[in-house]
Order: structure tokens, then sequence, then C-alpha cells
């Protein structure tokens, strides 16, 4: 099982924050936005005398409401189709299990989230990764390596959508070229789409759902974690119109017996927030976001694209080793008494030798701590002794 390069670090933020530093925490996506308070006042107010187990496929309340949430982004699914999870963790590993045999291989466009990997190792899987690249935003790469790489034993594509980590939002036309793939060669589409509700610029998501002509080869991934700053509570849901994978995923549901039954109502109760909330979130990440990479690029040797989506981005630093770089930034530097954390994005490459220069930052912190992040960065590498 491999190491998660989003908190290998966290020995040496432990040893600097018991050093009496600050440490900017951008190494992991956990928001600091408020839950929404109708979900908080759900678990409040619950009024059970017993915690009971739920449907293996999660409450047939929650599934109906969700559905209706689906309804209204555009996306045509019934409860029938959703089978609630422990996280979207959980939906991703159902759905592996569920259409793959061991040493069967699945497609990723690298970097990805890391936890793949994982999911993946516990499926018996082998990912084959094919490189998307920094120099154009991370976006989709052209339709003949992912040619290249299928074989015999390919049965999956995997997308993130927006992206974690690069924060890239695949267009419409870009999922359209994967859907040519996916039925030329009869494969499944995973998409994990649990970042649908940051989308920058105007940019709007495509749900791979809406794919037309691959109804039964779609599974889509979602979670409460991003969506209603909800990551502690441990609730997602597998998505698909093919019953054959819902029948098998639901045997995997069985064997856990339920998803959290206290999550679940909280999970359900969100669905009642309102749109206001989403749209001062938003406004609020675009804010972050522009004071991250902006503050970024204008570092010198310092290259970040701009991403449309999610509140991820990964820099290219002119460091010898970004891994070397953000340890040193744990052990060996402080700028008025701070730091900075980051996810060495090496670890997000299925692909030995690649983002070696390259972090993964989430800008999830407040407007002010941002600022004085990249102020840390700024000067960390006037005397970082690896520059290049």
């Amino acid at each position: 099982m491999p190491e998660s390069p989003i908190r290998k670090l966290v020995p040496y933020s432990e040893k600097a924050k018991a050093s009496g530093k600050e440490v900017f925490h951008l190494n992991i996506g956990q928001p600091d936005i408020e839950t929404p308070q109708v979900a908080l006042d759900a678990v409040k107010n619950m009024d059970r005398k017993v915690i009971e187990y739920s449907h293996s496929a999660g409450f047939q309340s929650y599934r109906d409401n969700l559905a209706n949430y689906y309804k209204g982004v555009g996306i045509d699914v019934n409860s029938e189709d959703i089978i609630i999870t422990t996280g979207g963790s959980e939906a991703l590993t159902f759905g592996f299990m569920s259409t793959c045999d061991p040493e069967d291989e699945v497609i990723i466009p690298e970097p990805f989230y890391a936890n793949y990997n994982g999911f993946a190792v516990a499926a018996g899987l082998n990912v084959v990764p094919v490189t998307a690249s920094i120099d154009n935003g991370f976006a989709l790469p052209p339709v003949e390596e992912f040619e290249k790489k299928i074989t015999s034993r390919t049965k999956a594509i995997v997308i993130c959508n927006p992206g974690n980590p690069t924060g890239y939002l695949y267009s419409k036309e870009e999922l359209e070229k994967l859907r040519d793939i996916v039925k030329k060669h009869n494969l499944f589409l995973f998409a994990d789409e649990v970042y649908r509700e940051f989308c920058y610029d105007g940019a709007q998501p495509f749900s791979v759902l809406n794919l037309e002509g691959i109804e039964d080869n779609v599974i889509m991934i979602d979670s409460v974690s991003k969506r209603y700053s909800m990551c502690g509570a441990r609730i997602g849901a597998i998505v698909s119109k093919n019953k054959e994978v819902m029948a098998a995923a639901l045997k995997f549901g069985q064997a856990r017996l339920s998803p959290p039954t206290i999550d679940q109502i909280a999970s359900e109760a969100a669905l009642k927030t309102p749109k206001s909330y989403f749209d001062e979130v938003v406004a609020e990440y675009v804010e972050r976001r522009n004071i991250m990479i902006d503050g970024l690029n204008k570092i010198p040797g310092v290259f970040c694209p701009k991403p449309k989506g999610a509140f991820y981005c990964v820099a290219k630093f002119p460091v010898d080793s970004a891994e070397k770089f953000c340890q040193w930034l744990l052990e060996d530097f402080q700028f008025e008494g701070a730091t900075v954390m980051m996810a060495p994005a090496a670890g997000f490459y299925s692909s030995d030798g690649l983002g070696t220069q390259e972090a993964r930052i989430a800008y999830v912190l407040n407007k002010d701590s941002l600022q004085k992040a990249v102020k840390c960065l700024e000067e960390a590498l006037k005397v970082y002794p690896g520059r290049v």
C-alpha cells in the first residue's frame, strides 16, 4: 500500500509547530469554510433513541433527495442508480472491485489524486498513467496517448473533474474524446466529480453521466466532503445507470453493512443548503485562487497555471527537488516565525522521475494566511541552498 504524499511530511510539520513556528498548511484539501448550519442542526436536533444500521445502499430518503439534487444540476438519475458509501474513497474502491479482475489495468491521466494508487492496490489493479503537462495547464493528453496504453487487460479510464491535484476542468469536447475511446474499446469511464460546485471564471462542469452513447459504461464518484465542507462526515456515493455494476457494488456494500447513520443524517440535511452559500464560497475561492496563483507567478522562477476548478494548483519551483524543498521549509526555514507546508507533486505521478520540481498547493486558508504563505515562499527561495 503506497504512502500518501499529502501526509508523509506530517512529522516534520509537528516538530516545526512544537518548536514554535506557525505552519501554513497548504498540503491538504481541508477547507476552513464553515459547514452549512442546516447540516449541523440536523445532528444536534436528532431525535433517535437508537443509532441503527441503514440500508446497505444508504437511507432511501437520502437517495431520493440526492437524485433530486442531481436533477437540479442537469443529471437525470433516480435513487436506484445511487449507492451511498463511506466517503468517495469507498465508492471508487467498490467501483474498481465491481468492474475489474485482479491484474487488470486502469488508465489515469497523471498527475492524479495520489490515493487512487491505494484504491487500485486494494482492488489488485495496475495503474497505467498517461502524462499531462504543466505547460498547457494539465489539459487532457492527446487521444493517441490513451490508445497506446490500451491492452487486453485495460478495463477503465479514471478522471477527476474538476481535478485534484491540478484544478483543471475538462471541457465537454475533451470528455467526448474520452467517450469515443471508451465506446471503441468497451471500457468503463470513472469520473470523480466531487468538486463540481467549484468552477470559476464562468466555466460550467459537464458530467460524464450526460455523455451520450456510453450510458452503461459510466460510473460517477461523488462525496459531501468538499461540497459542504464536511470532510469528517464520511459520506460519498457511487452513481451509475449500469444495473449489473450497481448490483455488484451493493454486494460490497452489504459486506461492510451500511454507511454511517449520523453522517447520512447530516448529509441529507445538507441538501437543503441555499444557493447563496455556494455563491459566497465560490467567490471566496476565486479570491483565494487569485492571491495564490498570481502571487506565485510573481516569484522569479516559479510557474503555476491558473486552474478553473476545485481549490488546488500544481506549481513548478526552481529547486533541485520539491520534496527536499518542502522538508527544508519545515525543518530549517522560517520567515517572521512562520513557514509553509506543501505536498511534493512527484507523489501524484505514477511515472518515475516526473513532478520532481513541482508541488501541489491547496488554497484552503483565509486570504491573509495565503498572502503570508506566498511571502514565505518568496523569501524561502531567496535562501534555499538547492535553488537552480
